[in-house]
């Protein structure tokens, strides 16, 4: 069913930021910092999507991904690796006998700017090569054009392709330019039928930010109200350090409430993200820090 895309909310600049100003002052306890922590961690889609990624990388990432740190005891391993669909099969085979999901970005990432088929045969081969997760990229200039229908469609098209794999639907919020067209955007989205919509690729700047990240929760809230369905919420991009990641996770637990708070409903799209979470999870433990050496580089 395709959205009434005219009596959506308008957004004040203004009145977004300072409300995202409030999430990024709450106090946290140590103890309850220590669990934060480990939640982030374990809400982590550890990702390299790069030219230049190899076999090697791939296994050594999804490696990290089970054994984030031997010396720490009780932690969670993160939530997905998300590679290209050409090392699915490689993930896919490091991480068996792991709860840890393989997710693969598909539809001409980063730009999406393919023909619809190849878009779908793209999303077919990451999930025959065994995806549980499939982040595709909509069409930013047919959205920009005004042809939603269009957007619409194709969501819905590379939905009925992934089958059992969920669907997280990148909108690539830097390129949207307003808040009121990351709200359209998001709409569309979740009645194509996405299981998470996902603010950016990492690929340009900005990437991921409060402000966006708290419209597309604000409209998750309001579809959850409208059809009593959760959808998931994944920022990605420039989310490197445990400060930011807690503030969003306050951010989520005040928007949309503890039933999001998990990874099920909600992920990092990072690639750096993790070893800043561990660094303080030594210091909590042990009371130093470890130095950036005794961590891989992915």
């Amino acid at each position: 069913m395709f959205p009434n895309l005219n009596n959506l909310p308008v957004y004040d600049n203004t009145g977004v930021n300072e409300r995202v100003k409030r999430f990024c002052t709450r106090s946290i306890k140590k103890s309850s910092k220590t669990e934060g922590l480990k939640l982030a961690l374990s809400m982590i889609d550890l990702t390299t999507l790069e030219g230049k990624d190899t076999k090697g990388k791939v296994q050594q990432l999804c490696y990290k991904a089970m054994h984030p740190h031997d010396s720490l005891k009780n932690i969670p391993t993160v939530a997905a690796i998300c590679v290209y669909p050409s090392y699915v099969g490689v993930a896919k085979k490091a991480l068996q006998g792991s709860n840890i999901q393989v997710a693969s970005v598909a539809t001409a990432f980063p730009s999406g700017q393919s023909a619809l088929e190849v878009k779908l045969s793209d999303t077919k081969f990451a999930v025959d090569q065994g995806a549980d997760e499939i982040d595709m990229v909509i069409s930013r200039g047919e959205f920009l054009s005004g042809n939603y229908q269009f957007v619409f469609d194709e969501i819905a098209a590379v939905k009925e392709v992934c089958g059992k794999a969920h669907l997280k639907v990148i909108l690539e919020t830097g390129e949207l330019d307003t808040l009121e067209n990351v709200r359209k955007a998001s709409e569309i989205a979740m009645y194509a039928g996405a299981d998470f919509i996902k603010t950016s690729t990492g690929k340009i700047q900005p990437a991921a930010t409060m402000p966006v990240t708290y419209v597309m929760l604000d409209a998750i809230k309001d579809f959850y109200l409208k059809t009593g369905k959760m959808i998931g919420m994944k920022p990605a991009g420039g989310i490197s350090t445990s400060k930011i990641a807690l503030q969003y996770l306050v951010m989520l637990n005040e928007v949309l409430g503890e039933k999001w708070m998990n990874n099920n409903y909600f992920r990092f799209g990072a690639s750096s993200l993790a070893n800043d979470v561990l660094m303080q999870l030594v210091k909590a433990e042990t009371g130093i820090y470890q130095s950036i050496n005794y961590f891989s580089k992915d």
